[in-house]
């Protein structure tokens, strides 16, 4: 026997446990922290430029031929594009879990070089970046200022000057960019009346300032060979670029005859600006530099964040009179609340815990036993947890916080055995416990086992949610292994240590709680009773209990995650189409003194030009919602299920604007909203507007379902435009390129980006660009003229024309398909999954060549949803086919199977009754109890078994081990109860993921207890009685009463 080494010497069994205590401890110092393991599928984005250019020419002269050449890159789950009506392309690839960011970054590098022969040559020119994508913004530093001369311009350049990059070098640190940048820029407003007059082109202007403004290379005097007796080698240092506005007005375009020169300052205004003006950045409507900051995915959280914030603070004495810095944007903050929230929650459990163990045993000696053994177990865990490369996050702490109801058990059954023994029979201290030992040994492997076989399929299950489960699945069992070396070990050598010494420790006020166990022991024996002898009425109370069971799981709603109160909201403002930026900052600033007014919000930080769910457009505005710290809203008004709704109604008035208010993603990674994520695809290219209608209607039939709540989109292709018609024939008659016409158009209205300059120690751009009020209407166009071979000037007039059109302001690809994409969320009363099922519904009346697809979380739901199934079947099989194998029958483990649909039951049945969904964390909570129900029943039926063989009866076998083992069973699961009452009641930050996991595992091991207790015996005397008229019917089984575990 393995515990006899120890019960011998006590000191070899606590150098042990002191050896695993140490590696945990030395193993937690540097185990990361974060919110959820690294599970968010990693994303390469490629973004690429085409200055001037609309939606439609961007989506196909560069989305196109990237795509075509990226769709099919190894281990990519689908791809998704979006070409905006600033010229911008941006293409993301998301990939499988797991899979190496950098290799994937080289594979898709390797596609778009593919791709870049057939792509014009501006956006070559620009560049097309390849990078790895982010999800996870970790946080926002925004810099204000009390003086009116340092505006958003200077406050953007000098975040990007004295911040960029050296947040940028801290470790953890994916990158760091200023949200709604003004990066300095010689901006070069061309007068196009004054250019005409003087016979000034475009291309003139640009040709002048790319010959004016460059870098030489001089070479060097005296440098080999040259004839011997040179002494000295000098460098010719050239003229450097220009670097300031007088200096490029002094730029010279023509020389006159008279002598004189035509410079750049007499055909346009030049100044230090800002290289783009579509966007604007303010925190509670004062001008702001907004730095946002991005986290690399393996990367320890609160680190990365304490990092950064010194790096500011070391940087903040250098920051010019009047500007400070603020960090409001901070979603550490969520995860270190949330981290001390479940560490609080251990401690709880710990000591409910030890508690019902000492209301039990009434004697201090005894209850030291299992209070030593649960710290050992949960602290060793943490090196196992360093080996696998594991963090300290929500899902290992979750499996910690019920390992310790579980790891208590079997230092529960030592004890109560010992002292059982010791009160019965009399024996010596080591007698005694080498007798219990040799009785318990066996039940304790194997109900360890039949945990670990319950959580072996689960370490196998691919994506989000088996990274998940995995996680939960290897810590608890890891505790529970370390536990049940500790009830072999270290639990025996305590009682030889602790019970040994001296006599009745027990105390006399506790003695009537002894009392009632021995009169509820009294009446749960004459229930077992008349259950054993009513056979019939109990089948048919099982079999009402399955059919309940399996109508509530049909009754109960699913869903991925429950939705958190992160500490902030997002509002996405939508203006109508074609609405100036200037409109858009003044909804802006209504909106935001309207956000203030909530008791709930302390600041507001916003940003024009921008949104998460429309993207780039001059009508599209981005706020952050601050609200006040959980302690500070603990009343109902102020929660989150309040204000969403009333800042909701508020903002819904605003006429100018569509105003959304939303709850960002609780996975960080997965989506910008906690809503679903639908893409409707036209499989058959059609006019965007075709594809607009589509999705109108099924908008339109959205809203009016009852499972569905703010269903809409942020596409619009019925946006103003005007389409641009060239007369090619006239051009030619006339002698005139039409890249010269092209051209022009692009520099006048869009901008040209002609070279470099260099300031403040970084490269800036030099762009030209008409001036403001050459370009506002389509009149404007007249002022634009190009040249013919002759030399004459020619008015655009004459050989183009803009009509008015409407098209989209951004067009969508997903998976190469034109694609819209469609946000809402579930009703008041229903579930995420819900709103997916009645989504899939409604699209199944789609047109012809129509389809649907799901994206981010909604994907991840929809693969979790079956990968569920798939886990619970395998968790049942694997714990019969284990117990087959230790029974040596293929029937005997029914009766301990049995207990399973009990605690599911009861699970669902709490779910049900407090309205709440089955979730990927009560799922979790399902595969535990399949685990912990069995373990129940397999300690009354291996007594059971042990009876039969003594040659009790199969009823008084089956009757006597039930009432044995009813006082561990309830110990154990009253210790487990008690253990998750503080996931049950928990509050503040991450309270909905701890209520959800400790609703599920409280109500089934309740039912599992109650039911399980009542029943496992009825299962087994069922079980057996059939075993026996088969050996009796066949004579060739009698060896099986005789089988021992």
């Amino acid at each position: 026997m393995i515990s006899g080494v120890f019960i011998q010497r006590p000191k070899f069994a606590f150098v042990i446990s002191i050896l695993i205590t140490l590696a945990g401890l030395l193993a937690l110092r540097g185990l990361p922290v974060n919110m959820y393991p690294d599970m968010a599928p990693p994303q390469i984005q490629v973004s690429a430029s085409l200055p001037g250019a609309s939606s439609q020419v961007v989506e196909e002269a560069v989305v196109r031929p990237i795509e075509q050449q990226l769709n099919g890159v190894e281990g990519m789950i689908y791809i998704e594009s979006t070409a905006s009506s600033d010229g911008t392309a941006k293409i993301t690839l998301t990939f499988e879990s797991g899979i190496d960011t950098d290799i994937a970054q080289v594979n898709v590098q390797n596609r778009v070089a593919l791709a870049e022969p057939f792509l014009p040559d501006e956006v070559r020119r620009q560049g097309v970046i390849v990078s790895k994508q982010s999800g996870n913004m970790l946080m926002g530093i925004n810099l204000t200022s009390d003086r009116p001369d340092l505006d958003g311009v200077f406050l953007s350049n000098y975040a990007s000057n004295n911040l960029v990059e050296a947040l940028g070098r801290v470790p953890g640190v994916g990158s760091a960019e200023v949200m709604g940048a003004k990066d300095y820029s010689m901006r070069v407003w061309l007068d196009p009346q004054r250019m005409s007059s003087l016979d000034i082109t475009v291309a003139e202007v640009a040709a002048a300032l790319r010959e004016q403004n460059q870098i030489v290379a001089a070479g060097k005097l005296g440098q080999p060979p040259v004839p011997t007796g040179q002494q000295f080698v000098y460098s010719i240092q050239s003229s450097e670029r220009l670097s300031d506005p007088d200096e490029f007005a002094q730029t010279i375009l023509r020389a006159k005859p008279d002598g004189g020169f035509v410079r750049l300052r007499d055909v346009g205004l030049i100044e230090l600006g800002a290289r783009s003006y579509a966007s604007t950045a303010k925190l509670n409507n004062q001008d702001t530099a907004f730095l946002v900051i991005y986290q690399l995915p393996d990367a320890n959280a609160l680190e990365v964040a304490d990092r950064v914030k010194q790096v500011v603070a070391d940087a903040e004495p250098g920051f010019p009179d009047g500007v400070g810095y603020s960090v409001l944007y901070d979603t550490t903050e969520f995860i270190s609340r949330s981290i001390d929230e479940v560490i609080v929650t251990l401690f709880q459990a710990i000591g409910l815990v030890i508690l019902v163990v000492f209301l039990f045993l009434q004697n201090w000696r005894a209850t030291l036993i299992p209070s030593i053994a649960i710290p050992v177990s949960l602290i060793g865990t943490f090196a196992v947890m360093a080996v696998l490369g594991y963090s300290i996050n929500t899902i290992t702490l979750f499996g910690l916080v019920l390992a310790i109801g579980i790891v208590v058990d079997d230092a529960i059954v030592v004890i109560e055995n010992v002292e059982r023994i010791l009160q019965e029979e009399k024996l010596p201290i080591r007698q005694a416990v080498t007798k219990a030992m040799a009785e318990v040994t066996g039940p304790v492997i194997a109900t360890t086992l039949v945990l670990l076989a319950v959580f072996v399929p689960v370490g196998f299950m691919p994506g989000i949610t088996g990274e998940l489960y995995k996680q939960f699945s290897v810590t608890i069992s890891v505790a529970v292994v370390i536990s049940s070396i500790n009830a072999l070990t270290l639990s025996p050598a305590l009682c030889v240590s602790l019970l040994g010494r001296g006599g009745d420790q027990s105390i006399r006020w506790l003695r009537p709680f002894e009392q009632l166990i021995v009169s509820g022991t009294k009446g749960y024996k004459s229930l077992v009773t008349r259950l054993l002898r009513k056979g019939a009425l109990v089948g048919v109370g099982v079999v009402a209990i399955l059919i309940a069971g399996a109508g509530l799981f049909k009754a109960v709603p699913t869903a991925f995650v429950p939705p958190e109160d992160q500490g902030f909201l997002f509002v996405d403002v939508q203006l109508p189409d074609a609405a100036s930026l200037e409109r858009t900052d003044a909804v802006l600033e209504k909106v935001t003194d309207m956000v203030l007014e909530d008791p709930a919000v302390t600041d507001f930080i916003t940003v024009s030009g921008f949104s998460l769910l429309g993207g780039a457009n001059s009508n599209n505005g981005l706020g952050i919602v601050m609200l006040k710290d959980w302690e500070n809203r603990e009343s109902d008004d102020l929660g989150l299920q309040q204000v969403i709704p009333r800042l909701f109604s508020r903002l819904w008035t605003v006429p100018e604007a569509q105003v959304m208010v939303f709850n960002p993603p609780p996975i960080p990674g997965l989506g910008t909203s906690a809503g679903f994520d639908f893409r409707l695809q036209d499989n058959l290219g059609r006019d965007v507007s075709e594809l607009s209608q589509v999705m109108n209607g099924l908008i339109f039939e959205a809203n009016q379902q009852e499972s569905l709540s703010r269903v809409y989109s942020t596409y619009r292709a019925n946006i103003p435009q005007y389409l641009l018609q060239v007369d090619r024939n006239k051009a030619k008659a006339l002698g005139i390129q039409l890249s010269d016409i092209f051209s022009t158009l692009q520099t006048q209205l869009g901008s040209l980006y002609v070279n470099d300059f260099t300031r403040f120690g970084k490269n800036y751009r030099v762009l030209l660009q008409a001036e403001g009020s050459f370009r506002q209407t389509p009149e404007d166009l007249s002022f634009y003229y190009v040249r013919n071979q002759q030399g004459d000037m020619v008015p655009l007039t004459t050989l183009a024309s803009l009509e008015p059109v409407l098209g989209p302001s951004s067009i969508q690809h997903f998976n190469l398909k034109r694609s819209v994409t469609l946000s809402g969320e579930a009703a008041s009363g229903f579930a995420s999954g819900d709103a997916l099922k009645t989504m899939a519904k409604l699209s199944e009346k789609l047109p012809q060549g129509y389809t649907f697809s799901w994206a981010g979380q909604s994907l991840q739901e929809i693969q979790a949803g079956s990968l569920a199934t798939v886990i619970f079947l395998l968790a049942i099989v694997f714990v019969y086919l284990f117990l087959v194998a230790q029974y040596e029958s293929w029937s005997l483990p029914v009766a301990v199977i049995g207990a399973v649909p009990l605690a599911m039951f009861g699970a669902m049945g709490g779910l049900w009754l407090l309205g709440l969904a089955n979730n990927v964390y009560a799922q979790v909570g399902l595969v535990l109890l399949i685990g912990l129900s069995t373990k129940t029943a397999i300690l009354i039926v291996e007594f059971a078994m042990q009876l039969r063989q003594s040659g009790l009866s199969t009823e008084e076998a089956a009757r006597k081990a039930a009432v044995l083992r009813f006082r561990a069973v309830l110990m154990t699961a009253l210790s487990f109860v008690l253990g998750v009452l503080p996931l049950v009641f928990a509050s503040g930050a991450g309270a909905a993921s701890r209520i959800s996991l400790g609703i599920t595992v409280l109500s089934g091991m309740v039912a599992a207890t109650i039911m399980g207790t009542l029943l496992v015996p009825v299962f087994y005397q069922w079980i057996q009685k059939v075993r026996d008229r088969v050996r009796d019917s066949s004579g060739s089984e009698s060896r099986q009463d005789s089988i021992v575990p």
